[in-house]
């Protein structure tokens, strides 16, 4: 068979050992082994990346197959072709010569195809008599023929990664909904724990997710969030757990008063000035919603604040509220700084101070400080987020129109 003679190319082309491998590999094609053309040509396109080739030199190898003359490549028949360059050219969709040699280096180094070359370097075939190929000189198609199985378990390895990197992508990003929004939840009501260092420990993890680019990396950092994740759940079974205990000993407590049945207050009982303890202090009173902006209008002033929301937007006010709470801790504001703002101002307010301090953050020495200061004017009624957010919409305007 033609394909098993081990032969040098034309010219100054490099003969190399790799190249007398892949010839010594395929002249070991089973007799009478057959395998439908097109289909070794899907199972390449699909294992193109194991394999290093790109869609040009798959397009180089489509047009060979075309000049191959029959629907599946076989042992027992000629599998070399052998079209000129111009004809290549044509049926490769007019690609520019110098780019077809360099596509068809790629399709042999690859062990696609094999170079036959004749004693000029032209691609011509010698028939016999009868008409029947003595001898052809061009592109052997005898590798795809041999590498057949490989090609197709090549394939389905490639299919198999894709489908678990869908699904490590999918389990990310379940991963980090929910640390985000057990995070917020319990710093929004104030549950005791180190919610700050868990915080901070998965805008880190995030931050090093976005470098993540194959399936190893992307498994370690679903590890990572997954860890992660199980610390944040441990720190609330935690405090739920106290909080049982507490509410046990409480009525534990209760029920031991209560037995003693003898009592001059049980039916007066004093108020806490009577029995000469301290009053309950007064609640403080919380500001009004003086934020009745539209949220469009709020990320107009404050674009940045996009770029920290669910999936780098926000959409909604509970996006914005999410996205505070990250740029909260990037700016090295304290939780009881940002509680007690959501506490005066209200969650929507506290998060626009955010985003406008996230604007300025280069004018502000101490964003916690400046953050409280906020909070006590807004307290006393002397605060109010429209101005804020009317300068940041002139000096954005003022940047736009002198770019």
């Amino acid at each position: 068979m033609q394909s098993g003679n081990v032969t040098t190319p034309f010219g100054r082309r490099r003969m190399t050992l790799a190249l007398v491998k892949n010839q010594f590999d395929t002249s070991d094609i089973r007799k009478g082994k057959t395998a439908d053309k097109w289909r070794v040509y899907r199972d390449a396109c699909d294992a193109r990346s194991l394999l290093g080739i790109r869609d040009r030199a798959l397009a180089v190898l489509n047009a060979l197959l075309t000049f191959y003359p029959d629907s599946e490549l076989s042992e027992e028949a000629n599998l070399i072709v052998f079209p000129s360059n111009a004809q290549l050219s044509a049926r490769a969709n007019g690609i520019a010569g110098t780019t077809l040699r360099e596509n068809l280096a790629i399709l042999v180094q690859a062990g696609l195809i094999q170079r036959h070359d004749s004693p000029n370097g032209k691609r011509y075939v010698r028939k016999g008599r009868n008409g029947a190929i003595e001898t052809a000189y061009g592109f052997s198609l005898a590798p795809l023929l041999a590498r057949s199985e490989e090609l197709a378990l090549l394939a389905q390895q490639v299919a198999e990664d894709n489908r678990q990197l869908k699904f490590i992508r999918e389990r990310i990003t379940i991963t980090r909904r929910d640390i985000r929004k057990l995070i917020s939840a319990a710093m929004d009501e104030g549950a005791s724990g180190d919610w700050e260092g868990l915080e901070q420990r998965y805008v880190a993890t995030v931050m090093r997710l976005r470098l993540a680019k194959g399936l190893n990396d992307l498994t370690h950092m679903l590890e990572e969030l997954t860890a992660l994740r199980e610390a944040v759940l441990k720190t609330l079974e935690n405090q739920f757990f106290s909080q049982k205990s507490d509410a046990n000993d409480a009525v534990y407590r209760q029920h031991k008063q209560n037995s003693k049945t003898e009592s001059i207050n049980e039916l007066e009982p004093r108020s806490r000035k009577e029995q000469g303890e301290p009053a309950e202090p007064e609640p403080r009173p919380k500001q009004p919603d003086v934020g009745a902006f539209p949220l469009g209008m709020v990320l107009r002033g404050c674009p940045q604040m996009a770029d920290y929301g669910p999936g780098g937007a926000i959409a909604s006010w509970r996006d914005l509220m999410s996205a505070a709470v990250v740029v909260r801790s990037m700016l090295g504001i304290s939780p009881s700084a940002y509680q007690d703002a959501c506490e005066i101002m209200g969650p929507e307010n506290a998060a626009i101070a955010v985003a406008c301090m996230l604007e300025r953050a280069g004018h502000i020495n101490s964003p916690g400080g400046y953050l409280r200061d906020l909070t006590r004017k807004a307290e006393r009624g002397e605060f109010s987020l429209g101005p804020m957010l009317m300068a940041l919409h002139r000096q954005n305007a003022n940047v736009r129109s002198t770019g």
